[in-house]
């Protein structure tokens, strides 16, 4: 059966997959706000709408309004202890409004949003005064009015710790507050952060009743953490999440971080808490982060045990990698104990098709993105419409404009507002990611190709010493990370020979898991990209797990599952170590549901033997690599003396076929290039292989000219870009069903 590309057997709630190309690479000019009508805005107060979305349909930008990052609000100055950012220094003369943290819907076209404690810290935001502020977007203007606003307050002396102010007003150092819930009897329920704690207030925000506090851990701000006791709940960890069921029975917070103390640092709990007694109820939930480092933002009910969450990363700008909405379903779970989660939105893929805000900064373009640092807001509006909304961390954040504090915005995504690009037989797979933009094989690569159209991704597996697999190219690490910074292992280097060549340096059989997740990534050819450069130190080593669980977490521009196509390297190699590639692939892809026929995957190996026992042990597809020169190095070892060039003959196809469903070849092997570097005539490879009943797969498309034949560069640097789209096309016109490429953007284009 040849590798096709796998067809969506449903989509989820709301697929984040539409139209387009890439996010823009570089921040676009700064200029006026774009807004769209006001009567495209959803009707606020409406029940979410939950049903499947139309076929062939994903989110598109409805409307932009924006606050001022600068704008003051009456009050005490504010920010004496603000650290100076982006040209801005405290104190400011009058409150600042920081963003949201969390909002109320009201049903008329206002909201409250909440700001959370200031400034980030106890230690600065003690003259920063808790409020909730009645906005309005205009969204024919494109701006955000500021009304009146609730104190919150402790008049009744409910608070047994010392408060800042005497007259009880609570500030950033009594409280961070982060989410908001408002009951059916119209008080208002309060996420925070310093305790964690839950707080209870009227309408007026006048506090109830003491604080609610977590009974599973203290973060190292909590008021009553005793000498020498270890905080369970990280700084700033706390309740960033919190939902309220739809009668109101019920609130549901959830720990934004992992515990200090948990093994699995992917793991955040959901807890449930009863409104009527005021206590926890003893039941929680397990939600797995697409990465450690990730955090859960917010959250909604949306019925039926169903949660909308986000889960967001700390990055921001260019180098955001997970700005997200996901489904949970409580009353399902997976293997390992955790609900079950489903992609409502890619916050950093949104279609625009009007141009809403349009000039603004990085991300405004079609499509649109809201690469923020802190993506903090939802609110479910109806009609399949949700509001977004930012905590801009003023005034630190600049992800629009570099050297400009972030606006505060608030977004309008109708789920079903754009029409998906249309599925494509010809299969384009993000080379290492998209490795032309972000260091290879970080899931920033790997999300970025997600970005840019691309039908599957590929990661390179090598083995951990403790049989982890990790996505890198090669297992000598050092040019890849940064493990040649790090004192504590400049005893690891070391010289080995790998499949019959001498390497110097650092390699992944020799480090723990543990170790390498103390490693940073960088760029592997600084000099081809530099670029990508300003991305190193950023992003960790992925294990193979994590890959997967990205990708089938994400839908492709057709709205399709997002394949994944792994490369064995050096199996030989590994097997000799004991520690073989081929058992831990197969067991993290039957954990991730990957195991079946139809599943978008297909396994690739340059060496044949591995394959061949693979083809008895799954219904995958499998794909054998073919080089431009060389041997398999399996066959070498057998004192077999076939080539690649060997595998490539009819002969040698038709063997293939035995074991494999297609093969990947290197491009000369497909359309040769002459003494001059230009293309000639295609090679019978293609035609024979198709009917030998394979699939041919090309690699690697890269956008510079050193890469290119002479006949599709532009100009003379080595390192510019030349015209791929052109060289592509020729490869397809001689009969290529799919391609490698570092640029899926240009791949996507290519294909039509």
């Amino acid at each position: 059966m040849r590798i096709r590309r796998a067809v969506a057997l449903a989509l989820v709630v709301a697929t984040a997959a539409l139209g387009g190309t890439v996010l823009p690479a570089a921040a676009e000019p700064a200029g006026s706000a774009g807004t769209s009508d006001a009567t495209d805005t959803a009707r606020a107060g409406q029940p979410a709408g939950h049903g499947r979305p139309a076929p062939g349909r994903g989110p598109a930008l409805v409307s932009r309004a924006t606050l001022s990052a600068d704008f003051l609000a009456d009050g005490p100055p504010s920010g004496a202890a603000v650290t100076p950012a982006n040209g801005r220094t405290g104190p400011f003369a009058g409150q600042v409004i920081p963003g949201f943290s969390g909002a109320l819907d009201n049903g008329d076209g206002t909201f409250w949003g909440l700001p959370d404690n200031g400034f980030g810290a106890k230690g600065n935001s003690a003259d920063f005064l808790l409020r909730m502020y009645l906005v309005t977007p205009d969204w024919a203007s494109g701006q955000i009015e500021v009304g009146r606003h609730v104190s919150f307050r402790d008049p009744d002396g409910h608070v047994d710790f010392p408060l800042t102010r005497a007259d009880r007003l609570l500030t950033g150092a009594d409280f961070d507050v982060e989410s908001v819930q408002r009951a059916k009897d119209g008080t208002l329920w309060v996420g925070e952060e310093f305790g964690p704690f839950l707080l209870h207030f009227d309408a007026d925000g006048v506090l109830l009743s003491a604080p609610l506090p977590f009974p599973d851990g203290k973060s190292p701000a909590n008021p009553y953490l005793a000498p020498g006791e270890t905080p369970r709940v990280g700084s700033s960890r706390g309740f960033e999440a919190l939902a309220i069921s739809s009668d109101g029975r019920r609130l549901y917070p959830v720990v934004e971080g992992a515990f200090t103390d948990d093994p699995v640092q992917r793991r955040r709990y959901v807890y449930e808490v009863d409104t009527r007694t005021q206590q926890y109820t003893g039941r929680t939930w397990q939600y797995e982060t697409d990465a450690a480092a990730n955090v859960v933002g917010d959250a909604q009910w949306v019925g039926r045990d169903r949660l909308w969450l986000i889960e967001r990363d700390d990055h921001d700008g260019a180098a955001s990698v997970t700005k997200r909405v996901y489904e949970v379903d409580l009353s399902r779970t997976d293997r390992d104990g955790f609900v079950e989660k489903s992609l409502v939105l890619d916050a950093l893929r949104i279609a625009n098709p009007r141009g809403v805000g349009a000039g603004t900064g990085y991300g405004t373009g079609d499509p649109f993105a809201l690469p923020v640092q802190s993506f903090e807001t939802i609110v479910p509006l109806g009609k399949d419409r949700l509001l977004l909304a930012n905590d801009n961390n003023y005034p630190g954040n600049a992800a629009r404009v570099p050297g400009t504090p972030d606006a505060t915005e608030m977004l309008v995504v109708d789920l079903r507002g754009a029409r998906l690009a249309k599925p494509d037989d010809t299969l384009v797979v993000g080379h290492r990611g998209a490795s032309g933009y972000r260091p290879e094989h970080t899931l920033a690569a790997y999300e970025t190709a997600i970005l840019q159209c691309a039908d599957y991704i590929e990661p390179d597996l090598v083995s951990t010493k403790d049989g982890v697999l990790v996505a890198r190219h090669e297992n000598e690490i050092g040019g890849t990370t940064d493990v040649a910074t790090k004192p504590e292992f400049a005893d690891r280097r070391t010289t080995k020979t790998v499949d019959g060549t001498s390497i110097t340096g650092w390699f992944t059989e020799d480090f723990t898991l543990a170790e390498l997740r103390t490693l940073r990534a960088k760029e592997r050819i600084p000099g081809t990209r530099p670029a990508n450069t300003a991305f190193d130190g950023k992003y960790g080593v992925p294990t193979f797990d994590e890959v997967l669980d990205l990708a089938r977490h994400s839908r492709t521009c057709a709205g399709e599952p997002v394949g994944v196509y792994p490369e064995t390297k050096h199996p030989s190699y590994f097997d000799d170590l004991g520690l073989s590639l081929e058992e831990p692939l197969l067991a993290t892809l039957a954990a991730n549901g990957l195991d079946r026929r139809d599943a978008p995957v297909v396994i690739q190996s340059f060496e044949t033997a591995n394959l061949r026992e693979l083809a008895t042990r799954t219904r995958l597809p499998l794909a054998q690599l073919v080089n431009c020169t060389g041997s398999p190095w399996d066959l070498v070892e057998a004192g077999d003396p076939r080539t690649y060039a060997d595998l490539v003959t009819r002969d040698g196809l038709r063997w293939v076929a035995r074991y494999a469903d297609g093969i990947g070849a290197c491009k000369d092997v497909l359309i040769p290039r002459d003494g001059t570097g230009a293309l000639q005539s295609p090679s019978p490879v293609i035609r024979d292989a198709h009917r030998a009943g394979l699939t041919v797969h090309g690699w690697t498309f890269r956008r510079e000219n050193q890469f290119l034949p002479t006949q599709f560069r532009v100009g003379t640097d080595p390192n510019a870009p030349g015209d791929l789209t052109g060289e592509i096309r020729t490869f397809l016109r001689a009969g290529m069903d799919g391609f490698f490429t570092d640029n899926p953007d240009v791949g996507a284009a290519a294909v039509g």
